[in-house]
């Protein structure tokens, strides 16, 4: 498929900025491949569709603070470090993206805070890459110290069009997030509350954990019109054994497996045996899934509704059909659904 295909036109009025007040009072618009019917719910009447047996399988990767303001040393020059990841949990080395990034050369000082923190840029690699090493001894006492200085990472779609407040350190979690290793929420997962779940459990419907540490490439642009030309950024991910147990045996009953968001639906794919069932892994994925895929695991899929062009996009359209998932994102833009990753949900069946 070509890029151009994923190219629609999206009014920013209908971009969400804040989440609803209570998570799961969220639209849902329910798409069911079959018969292409289409359905305007809210999001706590996903329930009213799976039955005992079936299983939801979530992201419980947890967001940390990773955008961060300092200044440089001797010219005090206001710059933004945004952390990616840890590279060696040792000597506190980490791949970051700086701006300005011209400015940041190797063997700089920043300064973070009142000086509290202080990092040294040891390498250049990429435009706006670097790696730096914070000087700090006392372990425990310098993870306080960034998750006090750090800024929740809203994408830049949403901190560009309003500022990163308090209270999105709670609302920019699902309420699954438990190991620590994302920039960005698996956004789906944000529309589940514990009530939800605990009925979800009386009905009978399991919900089992994936850990896919959601990376800075989601949100790449794509740049290429050939898709097979597109290199998607690799992602840690983890998939335990009770998960795998779980969702063959869903499989093996002929129950249905529904993935909570792309990241969820990019880990349980980058994981099948040959007889088409998951296996437990812990490694790296960069696949990328584009039509045409047919995919292995899941039978539903809950999404947001995301942005023209974006990866996300092309998956959803790869798991729901390209010609019903562009007519029902019509239909969301008709009927002001919310977009992004604060906005409303799509369930496809």
């Amino acid at each position: 498929m070509k890029l151009s295909e994923f190219k629609f036109s999206l009014p920013d009025s209908l971009i969400a900025l804040y989440p609803t007040e209570n998570r799961d009072d969220a639209r849902l618009m329910v798409v069911h491949r079959k018969t292409g019917k289409i359905e305007h719910r809210i999001f706590k009447d996903i329930l009213e569709y799976f039955d005992d047996g079936d299983v939801m399988v979530v992201n419980d990767t947890k967001v940390f603070p990773a955008r961060m303001y300092g200044s440089k040393e001797k010219t005090g020059a206001k710059i933004e470090v945004f952390l990616l990841r840890e590279l060696d949990r040792k000597q506190h080395l980490w791949d970051v993206l700086v701006e300005p990034a011209r400015k940041i050369r190797v063997g700089n000082k920043l300064f973070f805070g009142d000086g509290e923190l202080v990092a040294e840029v040891v390498d250049n690699t990429t435009s706006r890459g670097r790696t730096i090493r914070f000087l700090a001894d006392d372990d425990e006492k310098f993870y306080k110290i960034l998750d006090f200085l750090g800024e929740t990472p809203l994408p830049k779609t949403i901190h560009a069009l309003r500022r990163t407040e308090p209270e999105d350190r709670e609302r920019f979690q699902t309420i699954f997030a438990t190991n620590v290793g994302a920039v960005a929420a698996p956004t789906s997962g944000l529309h589940f509350t514990k009530q939800l779940v605990k009925r979800l459990a009386i009905k009978g419907i399991d919900i089992v954990p994936i850990t896919l540490h959601v990376g800075l490439g989601t949100f790449r642009r794509v740049d290429v019109e050939d898709l097979t030309k597109h290199k998607a950024d690799s992602e840690n991910y983890m998939i335990p054994e009770p998960t795998t147990e779980r969702v063959n045996q869903a499989l093996d009953e002929g129950k249905r497996v529904c993935a909570i968001g792309t990241t969820s639906i990019k880990a349980l794919e980058s994981s099948v045996s040959a007889a088409g069932r998951l296996k437990p892994v812990e490694g790296w994925t960069d696949r990328f899934i584009f039509a045409p895929y047919e995919f292995k695991i899941p039978s539903a899929l809950v999404t947001n509704f995301h942005l023209p062009e974006s990866t996300l996009l092309m998956t959803t359209c790869t798991f729901g059909g390209y010609d019903l998932i562009m007519q029902a994102y019509e239909i969301a833009i008709k009927e002001k659904y919310r977009f992004f990753s604060y906005g409303d949900a799509m369930l496809i069946l």
